[in-house]
């Protein structure tokens, strides 16, 4: 850190060997360190009162208090503690992690499976574990999402109580109570606030996110209007267990119809495509013959699926008729895709910084001059629906 200190971590699982392994991962990078562990939820919630910590990693199963339950503690009263989930790659493993991701966990790392060593399993979990502890506690000050609407809970598992003060739900679904401090940033240099809209139609969007995804996502469908009258693809960098599982959360919450791609489906209006983990999501084709592919060419900016792939295809295929959007996220995938929408004549809108997670990939965009708009959370799926709608009659 550039003061010196050190980023401080609590270590939550109840195996000891996990706990084990992530200290000494976390030990590896001189500017983090572990300031406690807790092998279950309620020793958690005491220890954080005790230590502090910059950030806690929290398994899902537990004794005495599972992660989901200490989750829903912690978050009422560390609302801006950054929390990592640490998950299996199983499908029970995958709707836990869905489920804390809802309730309020600022994202996850997978355990290592079929890895082969040790040594192996370490280096998987601090390529994945470390960058998004640093990244994420770069957004400490940060105030939670302000009218966030988060996916609906499994079938099975008991919803949280709402946090005092929040707001009646709604056909099953929580609406975060808007915190105080939520600031719009200024407008940008060579970046409008309020974009021209484009000379041609909108014939497809196409969606980059990653680190706190599946509530932006949330948050941002219910306002796509149901006769939207293009496709929507989404990329949310996700492992493959964890997609499916995705759309069928959103597809509950959205006017749209939600649901992962397979391979082969002809493109029209009215729909909402999302990439399948372990598979980068592309267009072919144009005109009435558009359809989607599934590929599994090599990895783009440590992804697949890649924003930047899917933007490209849709580029591709639509010349300048594309609008693309980048949403919360690590790293810098989209910024080439994006600059392909761009060079073919179509529009870029970004997430603002103030109401992303993290603002990697929008930022990026930003700073590489691709950006037509940059807008806050709330402000993302009007915009969408008014320039998809700009140049068409009502039936069109």
């Amino acid at each position: 850190m550039s003061d010196g200190k050190k980023l401080r971590v609590l270590v939550v699982d109840d195996s000891v060997v996990i706990r084990r392994m992530l200290c000494d991962v976390i030990a590896t990078d001189p500017s983090l360190e572990v300031v406690g562990t807790a092998p279950n939820g309620a020793i958690a919630v005491t220890r954080v009162q005790q230590l502090n910590p910059d950030l806690v990693t929290l398994d899902v199963e537990m004794p005495e208090m599972d992660g989901l339950e200490a989750l829903g503690v912690l978050r009422k009263q560390h609302p801006r503690l950054p929390i990592i989930m640490f998950s299996t790659l199983t499908e029970r493993g995958a709707t836990a992690t869905i489920d804390a991701l809802t309730r309020g966990a600022s994202d996850y790392v997978t355990k290592p499976a079929n890895v082969g060593s040790v040594t192996a399993a370490c280096e998987a979990i601090r390529s994945e574990l470390i960058p998004k502890i640093k990244a994420l506690c770069g957004r400490r000050g940060a105030a939670p999402l302000s009218g966030v609407r988060t996916l609906p809970a499994p079938s099975g598992i008991r919803p949280l109580p709402p946090a005092q003060g929040a707001r009646p739900a709604t056909s099953g679904v929580r609406t975060l109570p808007p915190p105080s401090g939520v600031r719009t940033l200024p407008p940008m240099s060579g970046v409008r606030t309020v974009a021209a809209l484009p000379r041609g139609r909108v014939s497809a969007v196409v969606i980059g996110i990653s680190t706190g995804g599946p509530n932006a996502l949330a948050a941002m469908l219910p306002g796509l209007v149901a006769d939207l009258p293009v496709p929507v693809l989404i990329v949310q960098h996700m492992p493959p267990a964890f997609t499916a599982l995705l759309a069928d959360r959103l597809a509950k919450v959205a006017q749209l119809p939600v649901r992962e791609a397979t391979g082969g489906e002809r493109l029209g209006p009215r729909q909402v495509w999302v990439a399948p983990g372990g598979s980068h999501l592309v267009v072919a084709g144009g005109g009435i013959g558009t359809n989607l592919r599934l590929n599994q060419d090599p990895p783009e900016n440590s992804c697949r699926p890649a924003a930047d792939v899917l933007f490209r295809s849709a580029a591709a295929a639509f010349g300048g008729n594309v609008l693309g959007v980048v949403m919360t996220g690590m790293g810098a995938d989209g910024q080439k895709g994006a600059e392909a929408i761009r060079a073919a004549g179509g529009s870029v809108i970004v997430q603002d910084e103030a109401t992303s997670v993290v603002w990697g990939m929008p930022g990026s965009v930003v700073r590489a001059g691709a950006a037509d708009q940059v807008l806050p959370l709330d402000q993302i799926a009007p915009e969408i629906v008014r320039r998809v709608r700009h140049g068409r009659t009502p039936s069109a």
